[in-house]
């Protein structure tokens, strides 16, 4: 079954930086665009990054700039490079997996790793 393990979460001050990881398994080949996600607390889980089969990729409009995927399909990983960190940055943040670029419905997701950000 294919799955997707995040890593790198963690409690930071506000200002510093986090890269998160997420291992994607071989069953999700290169078609697959993967995107970050994340939950607030006491909100919805929005989409913030995505990044194409053919490496592509955007962002939600407020974290361009301060927020870079990437993924390294030698490696089976994506990756959310995270800078000048703020405490509304706080969330569980979750990788996805989907055919599609839009992330409506997206097939397969990671169990997500929370980020913490003091001020």
């Amino acid at each position: 079954q294919a799955q997707l393990v995040e890593s790198g979460g963690g409690l930071v001050q506000a200002g510093e930086s986090l890269r998160l990881s997420c291992v994607v398994s071989p069953g999700i080949n290169r078609r697959y665009a993967l995107g970050w996600f994340r939950r607030a607390p006491g909100g919805q889980r929005e989409l913030i990054a995505r990044v194409t089969s053919d490496g592509s990729a955007s962002y939600a409009g407020s974290l361009e700039g301060r927020f870079t995927i990437s993924r390294d399909n030698a490696k089976n990983t994506v990756y959310l490079q995270m800078n000048s960190l703020k405490p509304e940055d706080t969330a569980v943040y979750y990788c996805a997996a989907d055919l599609s670029p839009f992330f409506r419905r997206p097939e397969y997701w990671g169990q997500g790793t929370q980020v913490t950000v003091s001020s």
